[in-house]
């Protein structure tokens, strides 16, 4: 397999086919994220023979996936065409395949058009994943998103009306303790209006190449501890009026405390374990520091 630098996939791809189709990230300007701030190379689509020649590959494996997964960060960035022809290839290739999956960012979802979603759909798109990380525009400013909350409405919007689902997903603590209130309340609010079909928090981690990590060394940046990061994830959930079914998470290796949970029905339930945790202050039920990771 042709896999350059670090592949990511969300938690929920681990048995998929992982299919890197992009190099890097087109954005790549986010403070908090090192993932590809390393690479020598600058962000770039692969060509068809490399993309076709995994997925051969791939196909070969004894095991049957059910799923495949189009990384890196930025495949909706791609022609629709082009996605298309890799889509159709791997069904091809893969008959029982259910569905295949990918990031997109708001730009790259409000660069389609509905119609191209729904093609995309058509071809076995099963979930977007989108990282909006905040709700809060002075947050999103701050870390240099490249999208602010209106676009973030407009793009989910669209991905719901084409029939694909969306799984979204926040960062506890990207505020630091200067914006952590306001992070949170806006967090929550701004999930509740986009009502994704799945949601889940993660807490940021302060890597060494990141701009944060400097901020951070200057004492610009000043993460909340874990009990202010469990009081961000309890405002995100109650200000999470969402509407229509959410199943929202926080089983991430980075974070403190694991909570699955169907919103809005067991919405009342995960605040009063939250409520319980943060005012007993038992760190036995918390996750120790030696076993968070990215």
């Amino acid at each position: 397999m042709d896999y350059v630098g670090h592949v990511i996939r969300p938690p929920s791809e681990a048995y998929s086919m992982i299919i890197q189709v992009t190099v890097g990230c087109s954005h790549n300007m986010c403070t908090f994220c090192g993932t590809y701030k390393d690479l020598d190379v600058r962000f770039r689509i692969k060509d068809w023979e490399t993309v076709k020649k995994d997925i051969d590959e791939a196909s070969s494996y004894r095991h049957r996936f059910r799923r495949a997964f189009l990384a890196d960060g930025d495949v909706l960035i791609l022609p629709t065409e082009d996605i298309l022809r890799i889509m159709h290839y791997i069904k091809q290739k893969n008959p029982h395949m259910e569905n295949i999956n990918m990031y997109g960012n708001a730009k790259a979802i409000l660069r389609k058009t509905p119609e191209e979603l729904k093609a995309i759909r058509e071809a076995g798109l099963g979930v977007i994943y989108q990282g909006i990380e905040s709700g809060n525009e002075e947050v999103l400013r701050r870390i240099k998103k490249g999208a602010f909350p209106k676009h973030m409405r407009e793009a989910a919007a669209k991905v719901i009306d084409s029939g694909v689902k969306l799984s979204q997903t926040v960062l506890l603590g990207i505020g630091g303790t200067e914006l952590s209130a306001e992070h949170a309340r806006d967090t929550g609010k701004l999930l509740g209006e986009m009502s994704p079909d799945f949601a889940s928090a993660l807490t940021v981690m302060i890597l060494p190449n990141t701009q944060l990590y400097q901020e951070y060394k200057q004492g610009k940046f000043v993460l909340p501890d874990k009990f202010g990061l469990l009081g961000e994830l309890r405002t995100i959930i109650k200000n999470m009026n969402v509407k229509r079914k959410c199943y929202f998470t926080s089983n991430h290796a980075s974070n403190y405390l694991p909570i699955r949970a169907n919103l809005p029905e067991e919405q009342g339930a995960v605040l009063k374990l939250i409520d319980k945790v943060i005012s007993t202050k038992d760190e036995s039920i918390l996750k120790p520091e030696h076993m968070r990771a990215l």
